[in-house]
């Protein structure tokens, strides 16, 4: 699976057989670049701007949002409810995890996750190989919260995002504090990097991708 950051929240996930998912596509206000990109399934994890600009995927693609549990292109995909702040929805509203399961791997977006997970989430989530996890803080789960919710979830792969960077003015840590005390971090030249079963770390490991 070729893993490629577009950005904050957003990825090009692509399979062996070229099928393409983005997820949580954002729009030009919030100041990456939106890159001109095809594919054929887009997932969102709720109805803010920076997350839910799927006009800007070209392709007439399968739209993904909420709790789903489906099939699209011999892939699958499941939406797993959440919030986006602390509160139970309250301060922003729900947000939902989308758990992909492809080519043997299981990859894990928690979009705009909010809070801690319960055992009965962790449980709904199931066994993680990739993981994206928000880390900036203020608007989702800070840097400490994450660093819990890795070990709770026990992934091999950990990719970082939804942080502070100089393309963006939103008030977000950047990534340093969450890999502060962290010996496992490898920090990528590139924003791509493609993942295999059969070649997946054995512990834990946090590649930080590089916006281009």
């Amino acid at each position: 699976m070729k893993i490629k950051w577009l950005g904050h929240s957003s990825f090009l996930l692509e399979n062996e057989r070229g099928i393409k998912i983005v997820t949580d596509p954002f729009d030009e206000t919030l100041g990456y670049k939106v890159p001109r990109m095809r594919a054929e399934i887009v997932t969102v994890s709720h109805e803010h701007f920076d997350h839910n600009y799927v006009r800007g995927v070209r392709g007439r693609p399968v739209v993904f949002k909420g709790i789903v549990n489906r099939e699209s292109h011999k892939m699958e995909f499941r939406g797993v409810s959440s919030y986006h702040d602390s509160v139970y929805g309250a301060k922003r509203g729900p947000n939902t995890i989308f758990v992909i399961k492809a080519e043997g791997l299981n990859l894990c977006h928690l979009g705009d996750l909010g809070h801690l997970l319960s055992k009965d989430k962790l449980a709904e989530i199931g066994p993680v190989d990739v993981l994206f996890i928000p880390v900036g803080g203020f608007y989702t789960i800070n840097y400490i919260q994450a660093t819990q919710i890795i070990e709770d979830i026990k992934p091999k792969i950990i990719i970082p995002m939804h942080y502070k960077t100089e393309m963006i003015k939103l008030s977000l840590d950047p990534v340093d504090p969450f890999l502060s005390n962290k010996d496992n971090v490898k920090r990528l030249e590139s924003n791509e990097l493609e993942v295999r079963k059969n070649t997946l770390p054995e512990n834990n490991q946090i590649l930080v991708l590089q916006y281009e």
